[in-house]
């Protein structure tokens, strides 16, 4: 872990000096620039990210992925009076900024009681169908103003299902995910929560997102509950995230002390401004045993979008 905070430091040291005059140290001609890539090139990547594909789980509440070719090599060479030289592919897709593979919530996605985070009006915000803001309230929560200080971040994995399960199995459909079982986590894997985090949590899941998608996308899941939600506003988490197709426990319903529906996204995003990131593949992490490493977490930049496809990776010492 020493190891971990020194590449840290040393990236982070690059960056800052790539508009310095004086060199830094090291061989002739490795200028800060160089430094920092050697650095990121001793790195152990770490793919968070499952494949898009069509028959990948998606929450009903969202459409449907689809992708389809939409010109082939096949019947578009020729057609530009070449001889034949050039040929083309492209695509068409559809896709939901949320609960893909995986995917990050804004925090302009939840609102409660009529309210987005900051005591934005909910209804001005989206009235406009070109997004969130179009309107000229609530620009600023939309995912084009993810915060670029959260683009490479300080990462914690809370290895629930390790911690419960002994060797790691996957937790129960019904399991619901508790404040105790975030702070015996942390405990036992060595990892203090530091404010500013991103912190994911492995329930184990991540498996049966191509093994049993059916079982994935089904009614119950396990996940975080509000008293996790409330371990993880106090312990300052900027962004959040799991292994199933909706962070929290599902059925995402509370009935006291009243009726809520998705009360975690409520009170992480609408209430604590909080970003949710769901369907990461935890497995590698997990099966390495890393608590603590550097995460590169960059939705695309949606204009008024209200959540994005991210391509997810942890930076570990080799």
């Amino acid at each position: 872990m020493r190891a971990l905070i020194t590449m840290a430091a040393a990236a982070a040291l690059g960056v800052a000096c790539l508009g310095c005059t004086t060199p830094a140290s090291g061989p002739a001609g490795a200028g800060p620039a160089s430094n920092l890539v050697g650095t990121l090139k001793n790195a152990r990547i770490v793919d968070l990210s499952h494949t898009w594909e069509i028959q990948s789980p998606v929450a009903s509440v969202n459409p449907k992925y689809s992708y389809a070719l939409s010109a082939t090599h096949g019947n578009t060479r020729g057609t530009f009076n070449d001889g034949g030289q050039l040929s083309f592919a492209a695509e068409e897709m559809h896709w939901s900024g949320q609960h893909g593979a995986p995917s990050i919530d804004a925090i302009g996605h939840i609102g409660r009681e009529g309210k987005l985070f900051g005591g934005v009006d909910a209804e001005r915000a989206t009235s406009n169908p070109a997004g969130i803001g179009a309107a000229g309230v609530g620009a600023h929560l939309a995912i084009d103003k993810f915060p670029p200080d959260l683009l490479v971040n300080r990462g914690v994995l809370l290895d629930v299902a390790r911690v419960v399960q002994g060797d790691g199995r996957p937790l129960p459909a019904n399991f619901e995910i508790t404040a105790a079982h975030l702070e015996q986590a942390a405990r036992e894997h060595g990892v203090q929560l530091q404010r500013g985090d991103t912190v994911f949590i492995r329930t184990g899941w991540g498996v049966h997102f191509k093994g049993d998608p059916g079982l994935y996308g089904g009614e119950a899941s396990p996940g975080p509950g509000l008293d996790a939600a409330e371990f993880l506003i106090r312990s300052g988490a900027r962004i959040v995230g799991n292994d199933t197709l909706t962070f929290e426990k599902r059925p995402p319903v509370v009935m006291q002390p009243r009726l809520q529906i998705f009360p975690v996204h409520m009170r992480l995003i609408a209430d604590a401004g909080v970003y949710i990131v769901e369907n990461l593949d935890l497995e590698e992490l997990s099966a390495a045993k890393a608590y603590e490493f550097a995460v590169v977490v960059p939705p695309l930049k949606v204009k008024g979008g209200t959540g994005s496809a991210v391509r997810i990776f942890a930076l570990l010492p080799k």
